[in-house]
Order: structure tokens, then C-alpha cells, then sequence
């Protein structure tokens, strides 16, 4: 009888795939979705903010109290703090996520093991099928050529290399057959795909978009800079979702200087306000509170986020990440000053977003993805979330709804 096996995942849409990798992977134990059962956990951690280790660290206590299991760290955080774990006795063995193709081999070890593998890996992995899951989550990337002055992420995860084209459309290609529709790209810097193997991200997506049974494409978080001339190009293009999120992270020219960007605000506005003009709806990164957020420097940014048409908003306070150049930086901004900024600037996209969904009168193109009590949940085409009344099972289907009404914390719709 097989031992059984859970997997946690923490932070990015990278680390979701990658653990789908390992899932697909694991030959010697049953993959289980409760974790009070399990004999093996594994958890794929984040790294991103101190926070997120602290996140890895409560979660272990939690395991430590419900389940008698192994517990074996991956992920980014096994680069920061997986030493210090495995010396503590707190996990069984710590791995890289150049070695999850190898995760039976790893966990059948039977001394504690600390493997972080290789930072310049290329994934080679091919998945079929996304366990739970709608929509298709794609590594087409690892690493980041980046040095953002409060990113940690380049260190754990490498220089920017991209995944062999073949690999990917041979992957899109596999699921599209297993009823696939959607298919979101994803790595840690999405937008640099391509960039030292002659080729580019929007040349992938024309070629993904050729596959039998691909309905729609979207992007992770891409750069300003990456918006290139050819990516502008296949802006019209049907299969492209009507959502881009691209990171700004500040929008004081100041602020950004300090974080080390490479974008610049006066063409991040010529820029949104193009993509605006051709009716997508838009979302970026932000951070409040870092080092030196002067008052005067953030009523810059505040007025010029309100100058932007913006939809979504990704955005947190900012939290000290040992070994960047920021976690030194004066001066500090005090934590509850973070949050405050933080709530407001929340405020401000979710009132342009409500604005953006009243204004739209076209259908929406749904995939359904849930369903909670009589209502099934799924995501338009611009990446709005809408609940459907219907007396028809739609679970995993794509509805065209016209029936629809806007409200201020989600849109209606029947069918």
C-alpha cells in the first residue's frame, strides 16, 4: 500500500505549476487533498518577503500538530530558509526546483538532505493535465535579469533563461486535447521570454494560438518595457485576453529610482492609455512604504495613480527582505503609514474597476471555475470576476453571457 502524499503551495503562479509538476511526477505514494492524513507533506514555499517565511514556518507548526508526517521543503524559500529548518529538525529534507522531476527519489532518502540542485536549470517537464484546476498554468520562463532593489527572487530563482519552445507547444498542445481552453503563461519575469534565444513572447503567443482547442491566452505579470512594438501588434488579436498586468511597482519618478526600475511614469501613462484606447482593462504591482515614501513623494504617486486607467490592482505594504539593497535604505516608513497608503490606493483601483465593468456593454466570455451554493463563479474575458444563476450545470464550460448586471463587488449574470 502506498504512503500518502500532500502538497501546500505557496506565493506565484510559477510555484502552482511547479508543484503540478511534481504531482505529475510522484509514482511511489497517492497524492491526497487532506492534509491530516498525510504521511508526506511537501511544501513549495515562497520567499518574496520576509512575511512569506513566516508564512512556511507557521505552517509547519500547523502540520507538526495534526498529522505525524515527514515534512520536505522545496520552492524559493528553500534557498533562504531551508538550512536553518533542516537544522532544527522542523523538515526531512530540503530541494531545489531544478530537482522535482526527481521528487520520488528524494523523498524515499533515508537521512535529512539539503539539495538545492542548479540555478541555471531549463524545465524540461511536459504536463498533462492540472489537478482541480480550469485553466492551464504554463511555465515558459525561470529567473530575472532584474535587480529591483527590494527583490530577492533573482537569487533564489537565477538569471532569466527561457523553456524550449518546442517543449511548451508539445505541453499546450497535450492539454488542449484534454479539454484545455485556457492558458496562462507564467515565470518569474514572463515578459523577458525569449530574449537570448531570438525570439520573443508575442511570436510564442501567435504560435499557441494555432493550437486546436486554445480559446484564450493570458499573461502573468510582464514589464512596461516588454511591451514592445511586435506585442502591440496582436493586441486585436481574439485569443488574447482583455486583461494585461503590468508591473509599475511605484509611479513617482523618485521612488522608482530608489527601488532600481527600469520603467519611467510618463510612458507607463502613454502606454496604459494605449492599451486603454484598444479596451482592456488593466492591472499592475505596487508597493507602499518603502524606504524614503516621503509625504510629498506619495501624493505624487497617488496622483498620478489616479490618472491612470487602471481595473485591477495587485499591490502590498512593503516588508524588509534580508539581503537586498533596500532592507538598509533610509528612511523607514512606519508600518501602519504602509497600510494606510496601502487601503487607499486599494480604494481608489476598486472604484476604477466598478466604473470600467458599468461601462462595458459587450457579452462577457466566461470559463466557469467553481461553483458556491447555486451560483457558479467564473472569470471574464477582462479578468472580472462574475457569479451566474442557471438551472444548467456549467462547471468547466464557456458561457457567453449578455444577461448581466455590474455591481460594486462583483458582476451578475443568469443564463
Amino acid at each position: 500500500m502506498k504512503q500518502k502524499i500532500f502538497f501546500k503551495t505557496f506565493g506565484c503562479r510559477t510555484n502552482i505549476y511547479d508543484s503540478q509538476v511534481m504531482m505529475s511526477a510522484i509514482e511511489k505514494y497517492d497524492i491526497i487533498e487532506n492534509e491530516s492524513e498525510a504521511d508526506v507533506v511537501v511544501i513549495n514555499s515562497c520567499t518574496v518577503t520576509n512575511g512569506a517565511d513566516t508564512h512556511v514556518r507557521s505552517y509547519i507548526s500547523h502540520i507538526e500538530k495534526i498529522a505525524d508526517a515527514k515534512v520536505f521543503l522545496t520552492g524559493c524559500g528553500a534557498h533562504t530558509k531551508g538550512e536553518r529548518l533542516l537544522e532544527q529538525g522542523r523538515v526531512s529534507g530540503v530541494f531545489g526546483q531544478s530537482e522535482k522531476l526527481r521528487i520520488d527519489e528524494m523523498l524515499s532518502k533515508d537521512e535529512p538532505f539539503y539539495e538545492l540542485g542548479d540555478l541555471n536549470y531549463i524545465d524540461e517537464a511536459v504536463v498533462d493535465d492540472f489537478v482541480g484546476k480550469s485553466r492551464a498554468f504554463i511555465k515558459i520562463q525561470e529567473g530575472c535579469d532584474f535587480r529591483c532593489s527590494y527583490c530577492i527572487i533573482p537569487y533564489v530563482r537565477g538569471d532569466a533563461r527561457s523553456m524550449d519552445e518546442i517543449k511548451i507547444l508539445e505541453q499546450i498542445t497535450r492539454l488542449a486535447r484534454n479539454g484545455f481552453g485556457e492558458f496562462i503563461l507564467t515565470g518569474t519575469n514572463v515578459g523577458s521570454y525569449g530574449q537570448k534565444t531570438d525570439t520573443s513572447i508575442a511570436s510564442l503567443m501567435k504560435k499557441i494560438s494555432q493550437i486546436r482547442g486554445v480559446r484564450r491566452i493570458r499573461l502573468g505579470s510582464v514589464e512596461p518595457i516588454q511591451i514592445t512594438d511586435e506585442f502591440k501588434e496582436i493586441l486585436r488579436e481574439p485569443w488574447l485576453e482583455k486583461h494585461l498586468h503590468i508591473a509599475l511597482q511605484h509611479t513617482s519618478p523618485q521612488m522608482l529610482k530608489f527601488m532600481n526600475r527600469r520603467n519611467v511614469y510618463k510612458q507607463d501613462k502613454e502606454l496604459f492609455e494605449l492599451l486603454a484606447s484598444e479596451g482592456f482593462a488593466i492591472g499592475t504591482d505596487f508597493i507602499t512604504g518603502h524606504p524614503g515614501e516621503s509625504t510629498k513623494l506619495w501624493n505624487e504617486a497617488i496622483k498620478n495613480m489616479k490618472e491612470l486607467p487602471l481595473t485591477h490592482l495587485h499591490a502590498f505594504s512593503y516588508s524588509k527582505r534580508d539581503g537586498t539593497p533596500s532592507c538598509t535604505m533610509k528612511p523607514e516608513v512606519n508600518g501602519k503609514l504602509a497600510k494606510e497608503r496601502l487601503h487607499e490606493l486599494e480604494n481608489i483601483v476598486k472604484v476604477k474597476n466598478f466604473e470600467f465593468r458599468k461601462a462595458f456593454s459587450g457579452s462577457l466570455d466566461i470559463l466557469v471555475e467553481s461553483q458556491k451554493d447555486d451560483l457558479y463563479i467564473g472569470y471574464d474575458q477582462h479578468f472580472n470576476k462574475i457569479l451566474i444563476k442557471s438551472n444548467e450545470d456549467l462547471l468547466g464550460n464557456w458561457v457567453n453571457i449578455q444577461n448581466y448586471e455590474a455591481k460594486e463587488e462583483s458582476n451578475y449574470g443568469s443564463i
